[in-house]
């Protein structure tokens, strides 16, 4: 995309289609523009915003932060917000130790250099394949973008990290052939696919994904940086299968909107690791952790997540109705607690503009799915109101 030098985003690198909108302001579950139009929120920042804009649980940790004025201080030092953080995330998840960076993308990079050591120590240095599922996202990065099933994505930067093989998850057949204990270092894979279309992989596959790598000596890797913390009903997306993961990898709302992830690790996994072997200068910073421990001591709430698959029951309904009604332009609707995609006959792209421009924000998941993403905190009043807005643009 060109734009004029007049164009007040001409200094940033076009690597975004953004629209013409300019948001200054947050309240709930809207974003306000720069005309005072207000639109409902149904991306949540792409799941970073699970609490809304503004919500007093964020403004008040970061108020309360502040007053230390302890900003930042690195990963050469200790800072009570980080170790408390962490002992609350281990004891939530059942892993056992925590690494902390600044985003998604950088969880799922630690995450694979943690597996790829254990492995190395565990098999040498055949024991190296990534294997990851059709249809994945997990990130633009080096080793995220590797494992990752976007070939658009991939080509201009390869050759990528070696030893990534994908697999259709709905082949068993297949996933099972692929999972060699002599060759694999690792499985990893969403619970529920985000870009790759709101696409639950089930607990069935969960379950036998793990005891296959469990049996073969393989560390399983769960990204649940879209997916976690409250947004599929349960506080992690995997739980529901009654598993756990070696790694876990979340982010997106974690830090409230403040730039946060982390990798949680079994013991075993985490002790392969050396000093020297991985860092961040800004991870686990004390002002981001201190916010983190107020959003996740709120989404972890049991009557937090009730309401939330309570919510996420309403806006299903919602939806089949809407499908039931358009069956020739919407083919299916599928998710858990409040992750949706309305998977469209027709490319999601003027859906999605259209729905911008009535006033609802939404998000595409590949090229036909329409992406929804409302606050954990949404009201069932906006729910029925972003459903009926996408009634008016699909009419």
């Amino acid at each position: 995309m060109t734009l004029s030098t007049t164009d007040p985003r001409a200094a940033l690198i076009g690597v975004y289609r953004t629209p013409d909108v300019l948001f200054v302001r947050g309240d709930g579950t809207d974003l306000i523009d720069d005309t005072g139009r207000r639109y409902l929120d149904f991306t949540s920042g792409i799941g970073v915003n699970a609490l809304g804009h503004g919500h007093p649980v964020i403004l008040e940790a970061i108020e309360r932060a502040l007053e230390t004025g302890l900003i930042h201080a690195s990963n050469l030092f200790r800072t009570a917000p980080a170790e408390e953080l962490a002992r609350i995330l281990t004891r939530l998840s059942g892993l056992d130790r925590v690494f902390f960076c600044n985003s998604g993308a950088e969880s799922v990079e630690g995450a694979l250099k943690f597996a790829k050591k254990w492995a190395k120590l565990r098999g040498g240095d055949d024991k190296h394949r990534i294997v990851a599922f059709s249809r994945s996202f997990h990130g633009r990065l080096w080793g995220s973008l590797a494992v990752t099933d976007r070939p658009d994505y991939r080509r201009p930067f390869e050759p990528l990290m070696p030893g990534a093989v994908f697999v259709d998850p709905t082949d068993l057949e297949a996933v099972s052939a692929t999972l060699d204990p002599d060759l694999t270092a690792a499985v990893i894979l969403e619970p529920i696919q985000g870009e790759g279309g709101i696409r639950f992989l089930g607990d069935d596959l969960l379950r036998t994904v793990r005891e296959w790598t469990r049996e073969r000596g393989i560390a399983l890797i769960l990204d649940e940086v879209q997916c976690g913390l409250g947004r599929a009903g349960t506080l992690f997306a995997h739980q529901s299968a009654e598993i756990r993961p070696d790694l876990l990898c979340l982010a997106k709302p974690l830090g409230g909107g403040l730039p946060m992830g982390a990798v949680l690790a079994s013991a075993e996994i985490a002790d392969a690791m050396s000093p020297g072997d991985h860092g961040t200068t800004f991870g686990g910073g004390p002002l981001v952790s201190a916010v983190a421990i107020a959003v996740v001591e709120t989404v972890s709430q049991p009557g937090f997540l009730a309401e939330v698959v309570r919510k996420g029951a309403h806006l299903h309904a919602l939806l089949e109705e809407l499908r039931s009604r358009y069956p020739s332009t919407v083919r299916e609707v599928r998710g858990r607690g409040l992750i949706w995609g309305i998977d469209l006959m027709e490319p999601a792209a003027p859906v999605v503009a259209g729905a911008r421009d009535a006033g609802l924000l939404t998000v595409p998941a590949g090229s036909h799915v329409v992406r929804l993403l409302p606050p954990l905190t949404v009201s069932d009043t906006e729910i029925e109101r972003a459903v009926s807005i996408l009634e008016e643009v699909l009419a």
